[in-house]
């Protein structure tokens, strides 16, 4: 293998070959709009496009693209040639700026929540000049904002940018009444990013994880994840050789694909890459998600992001760590040494612990979709209750400004192991919280809730918003100051009393939990249906609008997007169960019991043998059938009765309440089948082959 850091960034335009490439009065001036947000000029982006052209050509690219990333969740591209005639029957390479910095892909075809018609199909891409373009697949990928002829943001990238600048704006008036120099300030990410591997040829056998991500029936196997040797364990051969690949392609792509291990569940594996900005993270993870899928199928796997692939063992989340920082390189969330005297840290973490507090709805629906209802409130994932996990230190200092009494934090203690040639290192001052929805993990925040499917430009756009409101709270105060200590002082202490009702440390997957949390008044927002309002809200749409980051508009678009989303997905599994309900199981377990039929003629024709197994197990099948059978006819009924309903939420409702209680019962009796009908006869891979089929 190439060296890595040779290996690292081969396939980015990124600033070392901007530097080397393009002259520098062309290079200062992408690097201002690419820092400063200025406008680019054409005679400007004509040459960066010839730059990127024939760095890309020498690549063995052919092709471009504008690559975004619509309301699906997923990425889009439309791949254009560099070739261009020239009128003597050859072609030469061309690219120019104006197809560098605007793309026109049809706009009607994505989900736009009503902003597009059909007969309205102008969209244009806007070239994010923040987001480096790559080279993958012999084509030139250009990241891209995407937006309606009227200008309406149809993507997760437009208002994930609009937020960082809102906080960005606010930050920085919080940090000009503390002195400091910074010019700009941003949220940084580390998203964790789980997943499943399992055999291809397995995987083509179920028709229900290819249509929906998921197994849809599946009785448990005789081991799962109970001995918890799965976890870390040694990996795999074939994993680690799909894993070593996956790395390399990420690599070359400029993502810094850093830790990688086996997960909880048998087949379950995890990747996290070092910390960038949100932007360029929300893109990474893009990728990552589609490389993770696009390397399998080379190593005949395939890999599930599903939030619930299998029952009975953990799902796949997405830990979203999230910091801000400056331009001066001071993380924000740094408590230092003595973070009891850091009034800047005790300032910027009590604005977050009320952003939370505040906007704890909002945070809910930013990790709401039909998958991640199967796995939130398990005991694998944080509850539907959003909490925050800020330990014990922290947890005292925040006591003791409330009460006014001096803190004497803890001295740091050795870690004594009873070993004495280990060595000696200093014991942390708190522990961490994996059960916790935002757990604060030494100067930064983890939030836990995310489903692994998910875009995290979601989620981070609500917290930018939510921070970015409170820190400009907290400038309007502060600013007017004419005692800036004392008025400081005040309004921490005001903040953490107010507040202090979202900081639990303890075990969030506790029964006695959702208890206490429903006493502090706290929201426990249990299904995705429950959360979506939330959404739509006044106090969500006027903190949006506010700053920039939604209109009106946009955030209603966006809420009949997820509505519609919930109610498909949940229609597409039904339609699924019911086809392999009719076009498998049953024809399984008529060709069974044919067979038991006719065991049980000969062996009744043959002498007077004892007959009392196959009557028992004949009899069992055949109830069983007879209770699949009346609850598909249920599962059909309750698909018929949705279709009435045409108001949003009351159609999901409908799909949760009628047509996802239907698909459960069905499951039951399609499980116990599969437990007493022969392995010969039944269509499906059972779990037990499909979570050990990796080898």
């Amino acid at each position: 293998m190439t060296q890595i850091p040779e290996l690292f960034g081969s396939m980015v335009f990124n600033d070392s070959v901007m530097k080397s490439r393009l002259p520098k009065d062309i290079y200062k001036a992408l690097k201002k709009t690419m820092q400063l947000g200025t406008h680019l000029e054409l005679d400007v982006a004509n040459v960066v496009a010839n730059a990127m052209k024939d760095w890309a050509t020498e690549k063995g690219a052919t092709h471009f693209t504008h690559w975004f990333q619509p309301m699906t969740g997923f990425t889009a591209e439309k791949h254009d040639g560099f070739i261009s005639p020239a009128g003597d029957g050859t072609v030469i390479m061309e690219f120019s700026g104006k197809e560098l910095v605007r793309g026109e892909p049809d706009a009607s075809s994505f989900p736009s929540g009503g902003l597009r018609c059909t007969f309205e199909a102008r969209g244009y891409t806007v070239w994010d000049t923040t987001s480096y373009a790559f080279i993958k697949d012999g084509s030139l990928y250009i990241p891209t904002a995407f937006c309606s002829y009227g200008g309406e943001a149809l993507d997760k990238k437009t208002p994930l940018l609009r937020s960082m600048e809102a906080i960005n704006k606010q930050a920085l008036r919080i940090l000009k009444l503390f002195g400091s120099k910074a010019k700009s300030v941003s949220t940084t990410v580390g998203p964790e990013q789980e997943y499943f591997l399992i055999d291809k040829d397995v995987y083509l056998k179920r028709p229900d994880l290819v249509y929906t991500g998921r197994t849809l029936f599946g009785a448990s196997p005789p081991k799962g994840q109970e001995l918890d040797d799965h976890y870390f364990g040694a990996i795999k051969p074939r994993v680690a050789a799909f894993m070593k690949e996956f790395e390399e392609e990420m690599w070359k792509l400029g993502v810094t694909a850093k830790t990688k291990h086996n997960e909880v569940a048998p087949a379950q594996h995890e990747f996290a890459p070092i910390f960038s900005t949100t932007n360029i993270a929300t893109d990474h993870n893009q990728l990552a998600m589609e490389m993770l899928k696009t390397v399998a199928g080379r190593h005949g796997l395939a890999c599930l992001l599903h939030e619930k692939p299998f029952a009975g063992v953990n799902g796949n989340g997405k830990h979203n760590n999230w910091a801000i920082s400056t331009d001066l390189g001071q993380n924000l969330l740094e408590p230092g040494e003595t973070p009891y005297e850091n009034a800047q840290f005790l300032l910027f973490l009590v604005a977050v612990i009320k952003a939370v507090d505040d906007y704890q709805d909002l945070m809910r629906v930013s990790v709401a979709n039909a998958g991640n209802d199967h796995r939130l409130g398990a005991n694998e994932a944080p509850p539907a209750i959003v909490s925050m996990f800020l330990g014990d230190e922290l947890t005292g200092i925040l006591d003791a400004i409330e009460s006014g009494a001096e803190y004497h934090g803890p001295d740091k203690q050795p870690m004594e192991i009873g070993v004495t040639v280990l060595p000696h290192f200093p014991k942390d001052t708190t522990d961490r919280n994996r059960t916790s929805p935002f757990a604060f993990t030494g100067n930064k925040f983890e939030f836990r809730m995310l489903g692994s499917t998910f875009s995290i430009s979601g989620a981070n756009i609500v917290l930018n918003t939510a921070v970015a409101e409170i820190l400009g709270q907290f400038a309007d105060t502060l600013e007017s100051s004419k005692n800036f200590n004392a008025d400081l002082a005040a309004l921490v202490k005001k903040t953490i009393c107010a507040h202090k009702r979202i900081i639990f440390n303890g075990n969030n997957y506790a029964d006695e939990w959702v208890e206490e949390a429903n006493k502090r008044g706290l929201s426990n927002l249990r299904t995705t249906v429950e959360a979506l309002p939330a959404f739509i809200a006044k106090k969500s749409i006027d903190v949006f609008t506010k700053h920039g980051v939604f209109t009106e508009t946009e955030i209603k678009s966006r809420y009949e997007i997820l509505v519609e989303g919930y109610c498909k997905t949940i229609h597409i599994e039904a339609l699924t169960m019911v086809d392999i309900v009719n076009e498998e199981i049953i024809p399984a377990c008529v060709s069974y019991q044919n067979e038991l039929v006719k065991l049980l003629s000969r062996k009744k024709s043959a002498g007077d043998f004892d007959c009392t197994m196959e009557e028992r197990l004949l009899t069992k099948i055949s109830k069983l059938c007879t209770c699949l059978v009346k609850k598909l006819d249920t599962l059909d009924a309750a698909l018929l009765k949705v279709g009435e309903e045409h108001e949003a939420i009351a159609h999901a409702k409908l799909y949760r309440d009628v047509v996802f209680a239907a698909m459960n019962e069905l499951r039951l009796s399609a499980d116990q089948l599969e437990t007493c009908v022969s392995k010969k006869h039944w269509p499906l891979p059972s779990y037990g082959e499909i979570l050990y089929s990796v080898n």
